[in-house]
């Protein structure tokens, strides 16, 4: 291991005790050091740093450039502000060498039937059985509570309080954990899947609540494969501009929630703190974003701005 491995896996190591999940850094950083072993270059430099980013933003074969460049600055950014506390000759790339603009890509909005659709077609075409009730149930937890998958799946049975029907979530992004009440329908929806899951005795030596046909824990790549073969399968969202996603589900919890308060002329103002906190958001201000992922909620939030000033005018 050369030095430079070291100090990432020891930054990596630091972060993660900080409660930051450092995927991407993970996944990037790594051939950032291999670039700069293979030249000899034993510390961050500016240049070399933006010539390992430019190396992934050659424009594609669409013509459009990747964004995959201003990700990889910004990771050896991070890395080179851990070294430069190591090594005085560390030099830590600016903000704005490579500026871009991510495209953001508009969420699919399920309606209730296309939650339903999906949820039967798992129910009807998954085999065996109890692999069919593991999915219907997974899909309507998510679509009910608005968890992120990565949570729903690190769920154990002895985070479930049945009694209060609440959900524990620990230790999820960024660290936090957070208690989701539940409806009481599903509640019972997955007593009735724990109850199955029990009588077949599957995993009964394992802590996790959804449970492979193997017993074993849901792997993240098998449910997202799963779930879009479930979608493609069934129909839904064919010909949409943007092909729905499992993580749009949880952008669909959170956008029908809020056209729930502004139909019911709810302070929403006051409220995006509670759908905040019941998401797992770090702070409001990423709840808001919301907002611009349905025509119909941007323009309810819009009509309700305007109001106060069209009354003054009166």
């Amino acid at each position: 291991m050369s030095a430079l491995e070291q100090a990432l896996a020891d930054y990596l190591r630091l972060r993660r005790s900080l409660g930051h999940q450092m995927t991407e850094a993970a996944w990037l950083l790594p051939g950032f050091v291999t670039y700069l072993d293979a030249r000899e270059i034993t510390t961050v430099t500016i240049e070399a740093a933006l010539a390992w980013a430019q190396q992934a933003n050659a424009p594609s074969g669409s013509g459009r450039a990747s964004t995959i460049g201003p990700r990889r600055l910004t990771a050896a950014r991070g890395f080179a502000r851990y070294l430069a506390g190591i090594d005085p000759s560390t030099e830590v790339p600016p903000l704005g060498l490579m500026p871009h603009r991510p495209r953001w890509r508009r969420p699919f909005i399920y309606t209730p039937a296309d939650i339903d659709t999906i949820m039967n077609n798992a129910w009807r075409t998954l085999s065996p059985p109890p692999r069919a009730a593991t999915y219907y149930t997974l899909i309507g937890l998510l679509a009910a509570s608005g968890l992120r998958i990565g949570e729903a799946i690190k769920l154990d049975r002895a985070d479930i309080d049945w009694a209060q029907g609440v959900l524990l979530i620990r230790e999820s992004k960024f660290g936090k954990s957070r208690l989701v009440p539940l409806h009481p329908s599903t509640r019972e929806a997955l007593q009735d899947y724990s109850q199955l899951r029990d009588r077949l005795q599957l995993g009964s030596d394992q802590p996790s609540f959804f449970t492979s046909t193997k017993g074993t824990r849901l792997l993240y790549a098998c449910v997202s494969l799963t779930f879009r073969q479930l979608v493609n399968t069934s129909g839904v969202g064919a010909g949409a501009p943007s092909p729905p996603r499992l993580h749009d589900v949880r952008h669909t919890f959170a956008v029908r929630t809020l056209l729930g308060w502004y139909r019911a002329r709810d302070n929403v103002a006051a409220k995006i703190p509670w759908l905040s906190t019941y998401l797992g958001h770090r702070e409001p201000s990423h709840t808001y974003t919301y907002l611009s992922a349905a025509p119909e909620l941007l323009a309810m939030a819009a009509a309700r701005r305007d109001t106060p000033w069209r009354e003054a005018q009166r």
